[in-house]
């Protein structure tokens, strides 16, 4: 037991030993850095925003249409002014996705209310004898039953716009908190 402790010790010591400390490696960076002579380019979201890229067809409408004179002063124009600031950039990402959420759950439960409307209407179906009386329940079971489809279409397509603004903000390189 005591050769294992022993050993134990000399390769703690000897690990401490070759370790450098914390101060050693900032003295070594800092030289590191001061030996740098032009300095590395560093990005930015305005320098990334700035590169030329390809435009969506929607703005690429607008720039024919102006005159050579006034080009230069519509190109301010037609960036908008929340991207200007970051704070009102994330607040315009988070009430999108928030538009958009808030009309999933509104069509949620619209299909919801609407499922008990058909499932009431099947069981008042099922309990009249009259046809006419039945005819009637039927056209109105079929009517919520379309609308009940068109609700369940929209909620996909619903879906389908949150996951393209989600992947949207994914390409523009927006913080992933800014969508949840």
């Amino acid at each position: 037991m005591r050769l294992l402790s022993a050993i134990c010790l000399a390769a703690a010591m000897i690990a401490t030993a070759s370790a450098q400390s914390l101060g050693e490696l900032s003295k070594q960076e800092e030289a590191r850095r001061k030996a740098i002579k032009k300095p590395s380019k560093v990005l930015t979201v305005d320098s990334i925003r700035a590169t030329p890229t390809s435009a969506p067809a929607s703005d690429a409408s607008p720039a024919p249409a102006s005159t050579p004179g006034k080009a230069g002063d519509a190109l301010p124009d037609k960036k908008p002014k929340p991207e200007d600031d970051p704070k009102a950039n994330e607040t315009s990402w988070r009430m999108r996705m928030q538009g958009a959420r808030d009309a999933l759950q509104r069509s949620e439960m619209f299909a919801q209310a609407l499922q008990s409307r058909v499932n009431g209407l099947s069981t008042d179906f099922n309990s009249r004898d009259d046809p006419a009386q039945r005819a009637a329940v039927a056209t109105d079971r079929q009517k919520a039953l379309a609308e009940l489809a068109r609700v369940k279409d929209d909620m996909v397509k619903q879906n389908k716009a949150i996951a393209g603004i989600q992947d949207e903000a994914r390409k523009a390189g927006v913080p992933p908190g800014w969508v949840r």
